[in-house]
């Protein structure tokens, strides 16, 4: 059997402002559908994606956001993180930071690679995640690839437009709440 190839982090792009995004649904920890085009009728979806609920970076991340969850609602959008693990573990997420907005699971990468966020770091990389981390690759994911996304910001306007992006390979840089805020339409 042939060995698939991924990406790697440096070839992993991500979509572009201006790009258009299609539509796509997920679950979320309490087993609800989410649905982008749903959300879009109210106004403006900011997606983020992050590693996992092990990432001390991206819990901090989300942390950050829910404690400044109103200013963005206050600009009439919809916050979603997306992330390979499974509803157990993002529950575990929300254990960790209090995320009151949607975690969804996004099963088999088919959001992260319709983005173009998903790598597959090197393997003393991951071995690193599982073990010192214990980030649990293959059980927490879809399968037992170990890929993951980008952590990276897209604000979707209303009309399936990427308005703003802060996406950056180094997974320390994320974008901040004023940013969004700044940026949601």
């Amino acid at each position: 059997m042939a060995q698939k190839t991924f990406k790697t982090v440096d070839e992993a792009k991500g979509l572009n402002v201006g790009d258009t995004v299609k539509d796509f649904s997920a679950i979320d920890l309490h087993d609800n559908t989410f649905t982008l085009s749903e959300a879009l009728k109210k106004g403006p979806v900011v997606v983020i994606f992050y590693r996992g609920q092990w990432c001390p970076v991206c819990n901090q991340h989300l942390k950050n956001l829910q404690d400044s969850l109103t200013l963005i609602y206050d600009k009439g959008a919809t916050v979603i993180a997306i992330s390979p693990e499974k509803s157990e573990f993002l529950k575990r997420t929300v254990k960790k930071t209090h995320a009151s907005f949607a975690l969804l699971y996004d099963d088999g990468y088919k959001i992260s690679n319709q983005f173009d966020v998903t790598f597959i770091p090197d393997k003393i990389t991951r071995m690193k995640y599982n073990t010192f981390l214990g980030a649990n690759l293959k059980e927490a994911q879809t399968d037992d690839s170990e890929r993951l996304p980008i952590p990276a910001t897209f604000i979707i306007s209303k009309d399936s437009k990427i308005v703003w992006r802060q996406f950056d390979p180094d997974y320390k840089k994320r974008a901040s709440v004023e940013d969004i805020v700044k940026n949601t339409p």
